[in-house]
């Protein structure tokens, strides 16, 4: 009897083996910790998120005119060679040689990356186009497929649009952006930028890195650092603020990255460094500059964690004062420290009920 040849068309295929693991491309998992941790001079613990001044949130930083505030990686791992089995295995019937190759479809890796479940992305209003983008964003866009660009676009808009009332959802559209657009910068800053914003700490960390390493941007520092505070490893937040880079960064990226250095020595109960980390010549009570209500509101709050209440409050006064744009609760913690109790709206309720 002849032996049959391998490359029979008439000879079926093998099913995929069960024993195949999952595939490769899910996204990376979430950070422990969850909900969203203010970077230091943020309301719990100075200002609000402080971001980095001029580099905030929104999806895509300072290229669509949001706030950058202060993901690993977010390709996924690609494994090589044929799966669920060893190398080598027999062909069926125990044909020993050649007969093996019949096995397995000549491409058969291509074959199974093609059956993998794609991202499950959150759905795009009809109403959102895309071109409400930056344009310089837009920009960026160019070197995808032109329906690609307009759905990367549109993520990034519903992300911009949600990332101060849905941070989580702002993160999946950003995300969801970031595996169509894995090499354009704006797209990874906008993914560690809302993964920052919703507590995802090991995410927006290596987000951010990649973005840093695609556009050379150093303003992503304050960032990154409050991410190693949100990870619990103050002490890297504290080495990633003495690099190099950091003498060029401009004035309001060096004063957010100060709050985040004042936040790490309080996380590592240095109360007292955590008050000379933010003195400096930024921290003047006549200066009105774009951080100074937020820097106001950081020293205020590490002189009271110190101890120091009297000049906590004084500072706290000059918070309110400068803070135009109700970035702060400088007026509540005044309020706080002079004994005046707030009710919640619970509280409210229940004393409507009881009167009625």
């Amino acid at each position: 009897m002849s032996e049959q040849d391998p490359q029979d068309p008439q000879r079926p295929e093998p099913a995929p083996d069960p024993a195949a693991p999952p595939s490769a491309g899910k996204p990376p998992a979430r950070a422990a910790r969850g909900g969203s941790r203010p970077v230091s001079g943020s309301r719990s613990s100075g200002s609000r998120s402080s971001g980095s001044g001029s580099s905030g949130s929104g999806s895509s930083g300072s290229r669509s005119g949001q706030d950058r505030r202060p993901v690993r990686d977010g390709g996924a791992r690609r494994d090589g060679g044929a799966r669920g089995e060893p190398r080598g295995a027999g062909p069926r019937g125990g044909q020993p040689g050649a007969a093996g190759r019949a096995e397995r479809p000549a491409r058969e890796g291509q074959a199974r990356r093609s059956t993998r479940p794609r991202r499950v992305e959150p759905p795009l209003p009809e109403d959102v186009t895309g071109r409400e983008l930056d344009r310089a964003v837009r920009a960026e866009l160019t070197s995808l497929a032109a329906m690609n660009a307009d759905i990367v676009a549109r993520h990034l808009v519903m992300a911009a649009r949600l990332v101060d009332e849905d941070a989580e959802t702002a993160y999946q559209h950003a995300a969801a952006a970031a595996a169509r657009a894995g090499r354009v910068g704006a797209v990874r800053e906008a993914a560690g930028i809302t993964a920052y914003r919703s507590g995802h700490y090991a995410e927006a960390l290596s987000e951010l890195r990649t973005a840093r390493r695609i556009t050379g941007d150093t303003s992503y520092l304050p960032l990154m650092a409050d991410c190693e505070r949100g990870l619990g490893r103050p002490e890297r937040a504290l080495e990633m603020a003495a690099s190099p880079e950091v003498s060029g960064l401009d004035a309001a990226t060096r004063v957010e990255l100060l709050m985040v250095v004042s936040g790490a020595r309080r996380d590592m109960g240095q109360l007292d460094a955590a008050v000379v980390a933010l003195q400096g010549p930024a921290l003047r009570p006549s200066l009105r500059a774009p951080w100074s209500a937020r820097l106001f509101y950081a020293y205020a709050d590490a002189l009271l964690a110190a101890g120091r209440r009297e000049e906590a409050v004084e500072w706290f006064e000059h918070a309110a004062d400068a803070d135009a744009q109700d970035e702060t609760d400088a007026d509540v913690r005044l309020a706080e420290l002079a004994g005046v109790t707030f009710l919640s709206s619970d509280d409210d309720e229940q004393d409507g009920d009881q009167d009625t």
